[in-house]
């Protein structure tokens, strides 16, 4: 036969193909070798023939740099795409992938760091492929999995992919790994960057594509020896920023001044004329609150009030993504709406500045969900949740200074996290001593300690 090209061959076969190639009688001979090459070789075209024919929507921002991001990810192993909110690349990068033929030698791995957005996701790209769910799209979540063997494209949670690492120790499976929201900078994607930065040399053959929506991206692009950033512009409307912030003084009243506050943007935001709200809450408490507020106005009696949060029923979520139109919808969200979601319809937003963190007291030893300010760049995700299908408005439930004294970017949760389960799952990976494992941000050496003392003391770990 001749020369082998293992570039036409299965992702998951080229490592053995060439290793048998060098070494045929070990693999039972040459002809055998030869024979399983033909069916990996077989397989991959007929794949390759399946794939989906991408069309693009030429309404996205996306799509104005559509050649430039086909020519990124064909010449480089690593492509940093940064886009605002809306841009369109969540859905677009894989149809983008597909017609490069990516997907035929493995899968196109999607991560998303929420399992509300990776099945939401899914569905929306087997929608625009004209596919069934389960079939040339599917997802995989916690406790659920819609993939299926002719699958190509392949969203999940990040927390999945990091799972697979641990019996696919280099992503054969995949082709392509597109990292969506890395801006999120939680563990997972953390460990996940720092897990592919080392895979990549052994894997010429894998494109990675790691998604921002923030102006951080330059730190992406240093991790990965210099990859190209390509920005892509986002809403195309403007958003008019209007500054209430809580007048009450009292720290007891903070809640209930909360729930006025959202009722009295509420009542302002209708005067400005039809349109969906998405308010911005920090968990699900202030949802029921500031919903039952909502629900006793006489001014909004009228609307359909719709939490979204995680937990929440898929019946419940399909409310969310399939609008009927018969009444303006005032959606509560905790930061599950910020980025990786995009409720349709939605022309105002009233932020109420706070989220919901989880922060590691090195002095406590303890980890504790804390409601804080969120930062300027969470914020500007906020606002451009509106603005997307007309000219948009966000009332911020904080004052211009407050906004202005906030910390940049959100701290990555790798700096504010006990470290016990990285150190724990890298130790089964084998991937060496944590402190010289390359994070894009090294966490303090004080919380290496406590996690591996914590480890100690479960008899999780041996001291060394």
């Amino acid at each position: 036969m001749p020369h082998p090209d293992f570039s036409q061959t299965l992702s998951k076969d080229r490592h053995f193909l060439r290793s048998a190639f060098k070494n045929p009688n070990k693999y039972g001979g040459l002809s055998k070798v030869e024979e399983k090459y033909r069916k990996s070789h077989e397989i991959f075209l007929k794949r390759l023939a399946a794939l989906p024919k991408p069309e693009f929507d030429n309404t996205l921002p996306v799509h104005e740099k559509l050649e430039e991001i086909k020519k990124a990810i064909a010449e480089n192993q690593v492509t940093i795409i940064c886009g605002e909110t809306g841009s369109g690349k969540t859905t677009q990068l894989p149809k983008i992938c597909l017609e490069l033929g990516r997907g035929a030698a493995g899968l196109i791995g999607h991560t998303q760091p929420r399992r509300l957005a990776a099945r939401s996701v899914a569905e929306r790209i087997a929608e625009e492929l004209k596919s069934e769910i389960g079939s040339a799209v599917g997802y995989k979540v916690r406790f659920t999995d819609h993939t299926s063997r002719d699958a190509c494209v392949k969203l999940m949670t990040d927390g999945i992919l990091l799972a697979e690492t641990q019996t696919d120790r280099y992503l054969a499976a995949y082709d392509t790994i597109i990292i969506d929201e890395a801006h999120e900078r939680s563990l997972n994607i953390d460990f996940l960057l720092g897990y592919l930065k080392q895979l990549l040399p052994r894997r010429p053959d894998l494109k990675v594509i790691i998604t921002s929506a923030t102006i951080d991206a330059e730190r992406f692009s240093q991790h990965f020896n210099g990859a190209p950033v390509l920005e892509v512009s986002g809403r195309t409307y403007p958003v008019e920023i209007l500054y209430r912030p809580l007048t009450s003084k009292d720290e007891d009243d903070a809640e209930v001044e909360l729930t006025d506050a959202i009722v009295d943007a509420a009542d302002e935001l209708a005067q400005h004329g039809e349109g969906d709200i998405l308010v911005f809450l920090p968990g699900e408490r202030e949802i029921r609150e500031a919903a039952e507020a909502l629900r006793k106005s006489t001014l909004r009696r009228n609307d359909e009030i719709l939490p979204l949060f995680a937990r929440l029923s898929h019946a419940e979520q399909h409310k969310i993504f399939h609008p009927s139109g018969a009444k303006r919808r005032i959606v509560l969200a905790t930061n599950v709406a910020e980025t990786s979601l995009t409720v349709p319809g939605i022309k105002y937003v009233i932020d109420t500045g706070l989220a919901r963190v989880k922060r590691y007291s090195a002095r406590a030893k303890v980890e504790q969900l804390h409601v804080e300010k969120i930062s300027q760049a969470a914020a500007r995700q906020r606002s451009g949740r509106c603005g997307r299908v007309s000219a948009g408005v966000c009332i911020r439930l904080f004052s211009e200074e407050d906004f202005n004294s906030r910390t940049e970017f959100t701290d990555p949760e790798i700096v504010r996290s006990n470290l016990a389960a990285v150190i724990l799952r890298m130790a089964a990976l084998k991937l060496g001593d944590v402190a010289a494992f390359p994070f894009l941000e090294m966490p303090d050496s004080r919380y290496i300690n406590d996690g591996f003392q914590v480890l100690l003391e479960l008899g999780a770990v041996e001291e060394t």
